[in-house]
């Protein structure tokens, strides 16, 4: 049934009043729109274990929504999408491809992309003429085989379709990259410099494309004259950008401290649109090109992604999908010529664009795995191919049968991506090596460092306000006997934003030295990079700073790896939750807790688990506060609270380095259970793996058998190198206490003030008093019982703790445990328990 579209009415009057709300436009818009982000946000979800980017997700669930599936039900597509709402859903879908081109442009940096090099440029022009010569070549043969594609006129034809093949999605590449850790790796810097290139050169294309297509049809002897107009006007449109935007927005960016100057230059993307369509070429191409104008230094890029980004792109762009969906029949490619075309078009594009970046990848001495890897790569379609596809559609230079088979070949060309250059590009990880056993109390062997004297320390910070605290410990850990190298690692998640691509490309060399320096010092430099650079300067540290890039559920595969290429003896990690006490009257006030996310917790966990060397968790409250610690006064007071183990005996010498500090207090506190502490019961603890508790809820301890009687050896001989070796110095003490509740014991040391820094170990192999905890509900069970009690809000702890785990080599696995008071018994497997002696020998077993 026609409908005109001058009698749609915006909003309806109510069900009450007679009205359909559906038959109106503003209400069937949010139905469409909430049934477009249902769809691809579940499609999403069941695509992750395949590690597929969220583009196909969406365009599959738009093709799901129109003809090819749940279009054939005739009632529903006049009913959720009839066809007088396709230019309402068309409109709102633009504006949100505007704004997304406009951020394409803000990701791409001008700069950035020259000085990328010849091998990039050489790279990104064979993936653009081979592929492209091939789409001229199959042009020829959908343009005899398929029914109706000779409609349009030779030249926007043979050119959409040599773009649509030669055409590599940046955003989408940049994602792939940083899901499979290689955003960082040779051939990642590579295929990103080479797609944006790529990305740049396409759009170029595309203008061209568009502008031969603008006058094809009835009047078509006027087409070559018309088509150089708009070129001509296109060109003159680029270079009124390049000489007086660009320096009008470098302008602003240095004066964009008002919301005014954010809201004039999202006028300036509508209004650059508004002139390119005017022109004759797609309005996005001047959204685009707007983008590409704004500085990429200093914060305005950053502050126009964070107003739009979520908007455009989590809820305008699905519904472009959507409208494309609806456009894409995959019912018209029907019988065996169809399929065949299909298959020729497929084969071309991954021929030409594999063909042609492995052969000149080759010639520039790259090896033939990673040149395979970067072909695979730089075929990678996606959204920019889907806006490539459309303009043909709308300038009707594309049928529905060439427009379905196209499409098709973007998807499947980018599905295949991860799951292939997984297959053919494994690099040598770090992890493949020999994992080294490093403490503090044994040397590492000469083959992990140049100096074995070095310490070698990595510390971890999700961001500047982790820099002072982070600062102040490596500080103190820094011994006058020994030298030190820190390397730092800023971790910054990788998400769907568009603001990850922009951080991807800022730290896409993670920390590498630029060839020329002077290039470098261009670069906006990272803020954590500058705090430790700084601090490093001034106190004579050897500072390496880097960046990781990675969702939050692959993270520590990072950190483990730049903790294992780089020999590091002491990872320290950020606790997830921030704890600073706010200054009252008489100096104490309210606790403000900063929880940066549960995301972070999980990495947490799993660097516990999975690293090849000590780990340090840091929970800080206000450690790096106040000023840094000198030689003149002592400035930082820290206890260790020791209780027996591997994990204690680390924190100790870790303390011991610390006492060489002259600005350090230490305090090493050896707990002991008072004869009245616990009855008879309590005595003899035995803990058996427990499968019916959780691991986020309960305490894991580890199972591997220990010699008990090596054990308390081994914690004496700690103790006595400690007391010896701070013999009569003032800075470092060491002495023992009875205690008859543990919680309250350690809760005293925390909640007095007289620390700053409270060291503990996490205890996975506990002595007697420490398993008597293990049945406590567990707040952060990662930190072991005794860190959990001191890093818990509730308690009133005021002191930073640091909770040590000693790196093992034979490391095994961990289990939540349920406690047996008394001798136990039975033929259950049981948790190792350290019985201590004291003086009175109390507690032995």
């Amino acid at each position: 049934m026609a409908v005109n579209i001058t009698s749609v009415k915006t909003s309806s009057n109510g069900v009450w009043q007679g009205d359909n709300p559906l038959h109106f436009a503003f209400p069937l818009l949010i139905v469409q729109t909430t049934l477009v982000l249902l769809l691809s946000r579940s499609l999403s979800f069941l695509l992750k274990p395949l590690r597929q980017p969220n583009v196909i997700a969406e365009i599959v669930g738009g093709i799901f929504l129109g003809p090819s599936a749940l279009g054939r039900n005739k009632s529903y597509l006049h009913t959720i999408f009839p066809s007088w709402s396709t230019p309402i859903l068309d409109t709102v879908a633009s504006i949100g491809l505007l704004f997304f081109l406009f951020l394409v442009g803000l990701e791409l940096d001008l700069r950035s992309i020259l000085r990328s090099g010849r091998r990039a440029f050489a790279i990104a022009a064979a993936g653009i003429s081979l592929p492209f010569a091939c789409g001229i070549g199959v042009a020829f043969v959908l343009r005899s085989a398929v029914p109706g594609a000779d409609e349009s006129g030779y030249a926007p034809f043979l050119v959409f379709m040599g773009v649509s093949l030669s055409i590599t999605a940046f955003p989408v590449l940049a994602r792939i990259l940083a899901e499979l850790k290689l955003l960082t790796a040779p051939v990642g810097e590579t295929a990103m410099a080479a797609a944006a290139f790529n990305d740049v050169a396409a759009w170029v294309l595309l203008a061209l494309a568009v502008a031969l297509s603008g006058s094809t049809g009835e009047g078509s002897h006027h087409s070559t004259l018309v088509s150089l107009w708009v070129l001509l006007s296109g060109a003159a449109f680029v270079a009124v950008q390049m000489l007086a935007v660009r320096p009008a927005m470098a302008w602003v960016a240095k004066r964009a401290e008002s919301e005014v100057w954010i809201a004039l230059t999202l006028v300036g993307v509508l209004v650059s649109g508004f002139f390119t369509d005017f022109i004759g070429i797609h309005a996005i191409f001047g959204a685009f090109v707007f983008g590409l104008m704004v500085p990429k230094e200093g914060e305005f890029a950053g502050r126009l992604i964070e107003r739009i980004e979520d908007f455009v792109t989590g809820l305008l762009l699905p519904l472009y999908f959507a409208s494309s969906g609806l456009k894409t029949n995959v019912a018209s490619i029907k019988g065996g010529r169809s399929w065949g075309l299909l298959a020729l078009v497929i084969c071309t594009a991954c021929t030409g664009k594999i063909v042609g970046t492995f052969v000149v990848a080759v010639a520039c001495r790259m090896a033939v795995r990673d040149a395979v890897a970067l072909g695979v790569l730089m075929n990678t379609k996606g959204l920019v191919e889907l806006i490539v596809l459309n303009i043909g559609k709308e300038r009707k230079v594309l049928n529905d049968e060439t427009f379905a088979i196209l499409v098709l070949m973007a998807l499947f060309t980018t599905f295949v991506t991860t799951p292939t250059v997984m297959a053919i590009y494994k690099p040598a990880r770090a992890s493949d090596r020999r994992r080294l056993h490093r403490s503090f109390s044994s040397s590492p062997p000469p083959s992990s460092a140049s100096d074995p004297k070095v310490l070698r320390v990595l510390a971890c910070a999700h961001g500047p306000r982790d820099a002072p605290s982070l600062i102040a410990l490596i500080e103190a850990i820094r011994g006058p006997s020994s030298p030190l190298k820190l390397y730092v690692l800023h971790l910054l998640e990788l998400t769907e934003r568009s603001s990850s691509i922009v951080m991807a490309r800022r730290n896409r060399r993670n920390g590498l030295p630029f060839l020329n320096p002077l290039l470098r010092r261009q670069q906006p430099r990272d803020p954590v990079a500058l705090a430790f650079d700084a601090y490093g300067q001034l106190g004579r540290v050897s500072v390496r700073s880097m960046a990781a890039i990675s969702a939050l559920s692959t993270m520590h595969e990072d950190i483990c790896n730049v903790a294992e290429d780089k020999r590091v003896a002491l990872l320290i990690v950020p606790f997830h939750k921030r704890q600073h006490r706010s200054r009252g009257d008489e100096g104490c006030g309210a606790t403000n807790i900063e929880n940066v996310g549960h995301g972070w917790r999980s990495v947490n966990q799993r660097v516990l688990r999975e690293s090849p060397c000590s780990v340090a968790v840091l929970v800080d409250r206000g450690f790096g506060e106040g000023e840094q610690v000198g030689p003149s006064n002592v400035a930082r007071q820290v206890c260790v609270l020791f209780f027996g183990g591997p994990d204690d005996r680390e924190a100790v010498e870790l303390a011991s380095r610390m006492a060489e500090h002259p600005g350090i207090r230490v305090t090493v506190v050896k707990l002991i259970m008072s004869k009245n502490g616990i009855d008879d019961s309590r005595q003899n603890v035995t803990l058996r793996p427990s499968p019916l508790k959780s691991t986020e809820q309960s305490y894991t301890f580890s199972t591997a058998v220990m010699d008990r009687e090596r054990e308390n050896e081994r914690d004496e001989a700690v103790v006595e190198a400690f007391r010896r070796r701070t013999e009569g110095s003032t800075a470092a003490r060491y002495e023992e206490k009875e205690v008859g509740n543990v919680i309250e014991a350690v809760l005293t040391f925390g909640r007095s003030g007289e620390y700053d820094l409270v060291m503990v170990g996490k205890g996975r192999f506990p002595t007697s008093m420490v398993a008597g905890l293990a049945d406590r509900q567990a707040e952060h069970p990662e930190l072991g019982p005794i860190g959990d009690v001191l890093a818990s809000s509730n308690h009133g702890v005021v002191s930073s703790v640091l909770v040590v785990q000693q790196h093992d080599v034979v490391h095994s696995d961990e289990t939540p445990v349920s406690m047996i008071f008394g001798e136990g018994g039975g033929d259950a497997s049981v948790i190792d328990v350290v019985h201590l002696s004291n003086n009175s020998n109390h507690n032995a077993n």
